[in-house]
């Protein structure tokens, strides 16, 4: 039976501040907006909510108020990933004892381990824990790549029940799937091949663009699943501009913005990530147009 930590479509969530501080009011208004729309996981301080700026403490209590939020309505993942193994199994037994339906678990960044490094990480991370791991591939940010193989053999390991792949590399991308069908998960990690990976036979995405368009990334899965591929890359056709512009800028820069101007959260990021230049700010705006209006 293969394993997953959820099917469907899955948002990798923004994180809104106010003041400097965590904006529990417009995080509460996001979690609640993903549920209208019927949002499969919630995934919560993945690459795309800026962890690397969140204090131990504020992530304690943001995992805390997302369970409560959500109750139950769609499955919540938690980011807890870190380039120190020690530090990924305190972050991971943490969001365990939170409540975490599974954990998505970025490869140890800047360190570049080997591929036998990357099997013992994931290796000692499951031992801690009981719940679904995800392993998150992104080598363009973090300096290392999980091949094909190694994810084949990371799927023997009894917990990790996934891997959300964002390599970019089309010929990984079919390689992994096809040595993982049946056997675990494999999660688009990029909205501009989110038609391709499901058509491959992906369990499902984790989206940045879901962020402000949860109806239309989850109308490409659920018709996918549904067998239905030229409605689908239809669909999939019509976010190509947006799916682009939100990647103009260093992710989460340009969706962050995109939140503020449907008025899902401030305008506020924190450093070293800056708000987009004027003509990606112009860009997003003409796209958002075309969806929805604009606060």
């Amino acid at each position: 039976m293969m394993k997953s930590a959820f099917i469907g479509s899955g948002v990798a969530l923004v994180t809104p501040f106010i003041h400097g501080k965590i904006d529990y009011t417009s995080l509460g208004k996001m979690i609640d907006f993903q549920l209208e729309h019927k949002t499969d996981a919630i995934i919560l301080l993945g690459t795309t909510g800026e962890p690397a700026t969140i204090c131990d403490e504020d992530k304690k209590e943001m995992i805390k108020f997302a369970k409560e939020r959500i109750n139950g309505k769609a499955k919540l993942i938690v980011g807890s990933g870190a380039n120190s193994t020690k530090k990924a199994i305190e972050n991971s037994i943490l969001a365990q004892n939170l409540g975490a339906d599974g954990l998505l678990v970025v490869t140890p960044y800047y360190n570049k381990c080997t591929q036998k490094g990357l099997l013992e990480h994931y290796k000692a991370i499951s031992y801690a824990v009981n719940i679904p791991i995800i392993c998150y591939n992104v080598p363009g940010r973090t300096g290392v790549n999980i091949t094909p193989e190694t994810a084949l053999a990371l799927s023997q390991i009894e917990n990790v029940a996934g891997i959300k792949e964002a390599s970019g590399n089309i010929n990984q991308i079919t390689t992994l799937c096809r040595l993982l069908d049946g056997k675990m998960a494999v999660y688009s990690g990029d909205d501009g091949l989110n038609y391709v990976f499901m058509t491959l036979g992906a369990s499902g995405v984790i989206s940045v663009t879901a962020n402000v368009l949860p109806q239309k990334v989850k109308s490409v899965v659920t018709l996918c699943q549904m067998g239905l591929y030229e409605e689908a890359r239809s669909r999939q056709n019509e976010l190509e501009e947006i799916n682009k512009t939100l990647f103009l800028e260093v992710n989460p820069i340009p969706v962050k913005y995109a939140c503020h101007l449907i008025g899902l959260c401030r305008k506020e990021i924190r450093l070293p990530l800056t708000f987009p230049e004027k003509a990606t700010k112009q860009k997003l705006k003409i796209c958002l147009e075309k969806f929805c209006e604009l606060k």
